[in-house]
């Protein structure tokens, strides 16, 4: 019953579900809220627990399957922020992503990898929520041999 939550709705209507949080693969906390701000910790392209995309950008991967990648990254920062929120729409503003990409050396399109995850942001929570400040980060490598991880940071409604 009742009304769904307006931005959980959006990411429905887009054709995509938000996943379950996943577990942390070392010691720390998905997700840590404090003093009206959520911070996710960086979530990698798991679907189901299984790694969706391995490999590196610009080696193993194509631009478009990293972009995918990238999105699912952003999905399970929504599944960590329901989690820890019970709805998506305690957030007031996507303030900060950090987009991290395994990279062959002469790979240097990470800014495109990561607006997989921006670009499903500005979808989800609009102009006025979902436009973010962000990093785009190459690196040799990443758990599990994921292709991407990103990470997110949230300012809550009071």
């Amino acid at each position: 019953g009742g009304m769904r939550d307006m931005y959980e709705q959006k990411v429905i209507d887009l054709g995509l579900e938000i996943p379950q949080v996943a577990a942390p693969v070392a010691n720390y906390a998905p997700f840590v809220v404090e003093d009206g701000w959520i911070y996710i910790s960086g979530q990698l392209p798991l679907v189901k627990g299984q790694l969706a995309f391995a490999g590196k950008l610009g080696q193993d991967l194509e631009l478009e399957q990293g972009c995918q990648a990238a999105q699912i990254c952003a999905l399970n920062c929504l599944g960590a922020m329901k989690t820890a929120l019970g709805s998506l729409d305690r957030a007031e503003r996507i303030v900060k992503i950090s987009g991290f990409v395994n990279s062959a050396l002469d790979f240097t399109d990470q800014p495109k990898v990561v607006n997989g995850a921006s670009d499903l942001l500005g979808k989800v929570f609009g102009e006025e929520c979902g436009v973010h400040a962000r990093s785009a980060v190459g690196v040799a490598a990443l758990p599990l041999g994921a292709c991407c991880e990103v990470e997110l940071i949230a300012k809550l409604k009071d």
